[in-house]
């Protein structure tokens, strides 16, 4: 049996989807298994745009921006097992559902975000993605994607 995992450095993710700073989200993704599932690592740092204002003397990473974290890792999960690095690959939200907040996310903190695919390989796909940080949740929930995958 061979192993099928895969990663992916900030320079294939980079390839794969088309977020840049500062809404780029994922540092990396690791422990790949086809499109079925992976985890996406973000180091949050204290010099990330957001936190001038969310909120001044109180940094909070936004809970949206976890949402979209994870969701970009869906991204490169779907990206690395299609082989999508260099081609034209669009990525939409379509829904989320039953997004909790769990725990607060500041500068210094890793971002570990589980992904699972629940349904795809046509257009819609679904997820299911859990956000931590050192094992504590702080984000979970279900979304869906629109994938503009080329043929």
């Amino acid at each position: 049996m061979t192993d099928t995992r895969a990663q992916a450095d900030i320079q294939l993710i980079q390839r794969i989807i088309p977020h840049r700073y500062p809404f780029l989200l994922v540092d990396k993704v690791i422990d790949i298994e086809g499109t079925t599932r992976g985890i996406g690592i973000k180091n949050v740092t204290m010099n990330e745009p957001q936190f001038t204002g969310h909120f001044p003397g109180m940094p909070v990473f936004p809970g949206v921006f976890m949402v979209e974290a994870m969701a970009q890792t869906a991204a490169v999960i779907v990206g690395v097992g299609l082989d999508l690095a260099d081609k034209e690959f669009g990525v939409y939200f379509m829904a989320m559902d039953g997004v909790k907040f769990r725990r607060k996310v500041g500068p210094g903190d890793t971002l570990r975000m589980e992904v699972e695919t629940l349904r795809g390989g046509g257009k819609v796909w679904k997820f299911k993605g859990r956000a931590t940080v050192e094992g504590e949740v702080a984000c979970e929930c279900e979304f869906t994607a629109m994938m503009d995958v080329p043929k």
